[in-house]
């Protein structure tokens, strides 16, 4: 099953966010129920092994927190409002790929960049500009007190996501 692991957006962070990419009015917008801060791309995996990741997403003790957004960015098809690298996030994004790593399940190297994805752009598309006064976008802080494993299906309008289990913050 292809699938990740990411804090869900709630209803709060959400309407602003579904009012900025009304604003910005580029590529196709992502639809509110797949908002989302991508904490690891597990790609395709076996249930046995998303069972045992289950396991131990279950023993993730961190308090919940928030963590500032502002700022859009994009890279390569995305359009996304940057999220601050706070060292919470930071210690939370370890302790899920070691999760992942317990389950058998190898995460590529790559720095972590966090950010939640407003939008797809074509592939090719040069970005769109931005309207003004966008560079520092006022966003709420995204509050972070849970953890999510979500299963993606993709579909010729875009991947749907579903969240599998969630696993809240203590």
């Amino acid at each position: 099953m292809r699938s990740f692991i990411a804090i869900p957006v709630p209803d709060g962070t959400a309407d602003p966010l579904e009012r900025l990419q009304r604003r910005l009015g580029a590529g196709r917008p992502v639809p509110r129920d797949n908002l989302h801060l991508t904490l690891a791309f597990l790609d395709d995996q076996p249930e046995t092994v998303l069972e045992e990741l289950h396991h131990g997403l279950q023993s993730l003790h961190t308090a919940p927190f928030a963590v500032a957004m502002g700022g859009i960015g994009v890279f390569g098809t995305a359009l996304f409002v940057h999220v601050a690298n706070d060292p919470r996030l930071a210690r939370l994004h370890d302790a899920v790929a070691s999760a992942c790593r317990r389950a058998g399940i190898g995460l590529p190297k790559r720095r972590f960049r966090p950010h939640v994805t407003l939008a797809r752009l074509r592939p090719g598309a040069a970005p769109p500009p931005l309207p003004p006064g966008l560079a520092k976008t006022d966003l709420p802080d995204l509050p972070v007190t849970a953890v999510a494993l979500y299963g993606s299906t993709l579909h010729p309008t875009g991947a749907r996501h579903r969240i599998l289990a969630e696993y809240p913050l203590l």
